[in-house]
């Protein structure tokens, strides 16, 4: 195994896909993890592959205030320190226009990938990050940047994210540093309504040829994390495999 860091990371909704893919990375290069998520039994197996000496889970529901407050205490008790906060925990139960969309639903959404997010990032701050700094990655979405046909609650809620991400960076320097990454279509079973049966027909409107996997994000965020990106702040890095480079091409 790597050599320890002496940082500590808590990822949120991590026993699988993206958040894992962080949570991978930040343990490949020698933190110690924190990993929530709703599914305890996922949440164990993901402890198990990570390594049981370098990462803890706490099952629950990224909304839910008390989850939050159980999360960042158990972080502090097991490893002394939260250096790093990714915010990953995310849903997007609906997939249709906007005119029929239940307003019950838009309110769960808000709530899962925007108001939970602040309240981790309150409570890292206050738990460790206010006296001792750290750094802040919130997993966004190109949904965010622009229109996304049928998928537009989870994208008005990334869009929050974003100026969520520009809002805490601006009010927690110079003490910590906050970023987002806006992926594309990543690989996941979260994602599989995008692409599945149709993966090759997706690909194709990729300059790189691909859809992401969550290493790539996982790299990214090590580097948000990382020394190598101690003057950045406030920005959101796109890992969307060029997508966008087609917008306006005839």
């Amino acid at each position: 195994m790597t050599e320890l860091s002496g940082k500590v990371a808590l990822v949120t909704g991590a026993s699988r896909g993206i958040g894992y893919g962080v949570a991978e990375a930040l343990v490949a290069r020698g933190d110690r993890v924190c990993i929530t998520g709703r599914n305890e039994d996922a949440l164990k197996e993901a402890v198990e592959r990570l390594g049981a000496d370098r990462a803890i889970g706490v099952p629950g529901k990224a909304h839910d205030e008390a989850h939050q407050a159980v999360a960042v205490e158990r972080v502090m008790e097991a490893f002394g320190r939260v250096d790093f906060l990714v915010n990953n925990a995310g849903t997007n139960p609906v997939f249709g226009p906007l005119a029929d969309l239940d307003l019950g639903v838009a309110r769960k959404v808000y709530e899962t990938n925007v108001v939970s997010a602040l309240g981790f990032a309150q409570r890292t701050w206050h738990a460790w990050q206010r006296e001792n700094g750290g750094a802040i990655v919130n997993i966004a979405s190109i949904a965010g940047l622009a229109p996304s046909p049928f998928i537009g609650a989870y994208g008005i809620s990334k869009a929050a994210m974003i100026n969520l991400t520009a809002q805490l960076a601006h009010e927690f320097a110079p003490t910590v540093r906050v970023n987002a990454i806006a992926p594309a279509v990543v690989k996941t079973k979260f994602a599989k309504a995008l692409y599945e049966g149709r993966e090759e027909e997706a690909a194709a409107a990729y300059p790189l040829g691909r859809l992401g996997v969550p290493s790539d994000i996982g790299g990214a965020a090590a580097f948000l994390t990382s020394d190598q990106s101690d003057w950045i702040t406030g920005q959101t890095l796109q890992v969307d495999g060029g997508l966008f480079l087609n917008a306006g091409v005839g």
